[in-house]
């Protein structure tokens, strides 16, 4: 491998290797088989109905709790829009995805950030804050091998959660892209499903488990709700891209979303192994916790090495990285999110070497 090629673990994407581009195409051809006049026509606003229909039966829902959107980013928007205004105050995790920070903020959202320990939220300190009189409007939680962080909200967690939401009235919005790209340990139910109060809108993505060209995400939420997000999406775009949605369906009722979940956890798995023998190895006192699952994994640098000096050295060395402040109100310049999901296993350790010369120079 030359230097020059860049090695990134910047983006949470699949690499080309595990997107099963023969399995995509023969869908593609079977939908346009099916239903060329609903392929091709602008369809409506909450999706391809027999994808929806499929989303709501693999949750357990009436198919009227669904929308299906172009992506999850998508869905978030939909959902933000629609209960935040500004001045509302919003409880995140501490990390969490940066696009939801900042759609937040470009709302006019009040941000609370609330700690993340190695099994998700801290409800305690969530606790502290509602007793003390904070009424958020939501909490998002991403509770599987959460972005960036990649840890996972334990079972406990997950009911005091649920608790909280229906003694105080606002909305868990269960952000879980990640799921089905599990590694190790027992798959936890999902807030949805544990749910007796309307109180968790549920979103999801083909994105981490087909290929991210599809563009299809979806939310699952009350019925009341989804019809008034579905009647703003009409107005906005009258429909979401229907062929990606019908191929999305086809690879879907085949079951090749199965074998297709195999492929990326499998690969994955070994891909965020590769990774931690690697910092180990190469990156002595640098602290991480070793995902389940996922594509991301956090690590924390020693207290010398400042990330926004990291950078663009790292760049000129050819490995792109993530800051870890970009995930944060404030804090974060000692921390990188590492993606292992788009880098070979024969790039991880070339990569890490070279971040770790990037460490160097900066400690220097």
């Amino acid at each position: 491998m030359t230097a020059e090629q860049l090695i990134s673990f910047a983006r949470g994407a699949p690499s080309l290797d595990i997107v099963d581009v023969a399995g995509l195409k023969a869908a593609a051809a079977r939908a346009f088989d099916a239903d060329p006049a609903g392929v091709t026509a602008y369809g409506t606003s909450v999706g391809y109905v027999p994808l929806r229909k499929w989303i709501a039966e693999k949750h357990g829902v009436a198919p009227e709790q669904v929308i299906v959107t172009n992506g999850s980013l998508q869905a978030d928007a939909f959902l933000f829009t629609h209960l935040v205004q500004a001045g509302d105050d919003v409880v995140v995790e501490k990390p969490t995805y940066d696009r939801t920070l900042l759609n937040l903020q470009n709302l006019g959202g009040k941000v609370h950030q609330v700690t993340i320990q190695p099994d998700g939220i801290d409800v305690d300190e969530l606790r502290g804050l509602l007793e003390n009189g904070l009424r958020p409007k939501l909490a998002h939680i991403i509770p599987n091998y959460q972005n960036p962080a990649g840890v996972t909200l334990s079972l406990d967690k997950r009911r005091a959660l649920l608790a909280l939401a229906a003694e105080y009235g606002f909305v868990i919005f269960e952000d879980d892209p990640y799921v089905d790209i599990r590694f190790r340990g027992e798959a936890l139910p999902s807030m949805l499903s544990m749910d007796e109060n309307n109180s968790v809108v549920h979103a999801s993505s083909f994105t981490k488990t087909v290929c991210p060209g599809v563009r299809v995400g979806y939310l699952v939420g009350p019925a009341a709700l989804i019809d008034a997000i579905a009647k703003k999406a009409t107005n906005l775009y009258i429909s979401p891209g229907m062929v990606s949605e019908a191929i999305v369906h086809q690879f879907c009722v085949s079951g090749d979303i199965d074998r297709s979940i195999q492929t990326v956890s499998a690969a994955l798995a070994e891909r965020a192994q590769v990774l931690a023998a690697s910092i180990r190895t190469h990156i002595p006192g640098a602290t991480f916790t070793e995902p389940d699952g996922g594509y991301f994994l956090w690590v924390d640098l020693p207290e010398d090495v400042d990330v926004d000096a990291l950078f663009p050295v790292a760049m000129k060395k050819g490995v792109a990285i993530v800051k870890g402040s970009d995930f944060l109100l404030d804090g974060g310049k000692h921390s990188v999110r590492l993606a292992f999901s788009a880098v070979t296993v024969d790039q991880i350790d070339e990569g890490v070497r070279r971040l770790a010369e990037a460490i160097a120079e900066v400690r220097a």
